[in-house]
């Protein structure tokens, strides 16, 4: 999986789709954890205003251009209309984290040229964060 997972890090700025305001929940610290390695991440959360300190956008239809990389942190049912919504909106990476995985969201991206990691692999492992 290393070169699905280089070619994910290589984005300008990440989308965080499912990004909570709860500190004990991943959606949070997965957010921390790129704020702490200093790139850029978008938090993504209809119900929030902000997370993190971070303006908040309510859809992954609403992220800045420059965002070509996704961490999905959702349950597979919304996984699969966020990897719709990624493929309109030109995104090359998505990594379902951890129970976020579907199926056919996996199949998604890949019949629409979309490097996708979905095989357990944790953002907070690669990156080597701890869970606060």
């Amino acid at each position: 999986m290393k070169k699905e997972i280089e070619e994910f890090l290589k984005a300008g700025a990440f989308g965080v789709v499912g990004a909570s305001a709860d500190r004990s929940k991943y959606g949070n610290r997965v957010l921390r954890c790129y704020q702490e390695h200093g790139l850029r991440a978008v938090p993504v959360n209809p119900k929030e205003r902000e997370v993190e300190g971070t303006a908040c956008v309510a859809s992954v239809l609403e992220l800045p251009a420059e965002v070509e990389s996704i961490s999905v942190i959702t349950p597979p049912a919304i996984t699969e209309q966020v990897v719709a919504q990624a493929a309109t909106m030109g995104i090359r990476n998505v990594w379902m984290q951890p129970g976020a995985e579907s199926a056919k969201a996996v199949e998604f991206c890949r019949s629409h040229g979309i490097n996708v990691i979905a095989d357990g692999s944790c953002i907070l492992v690669v990156l080597g964060c701890r869970g606060h």
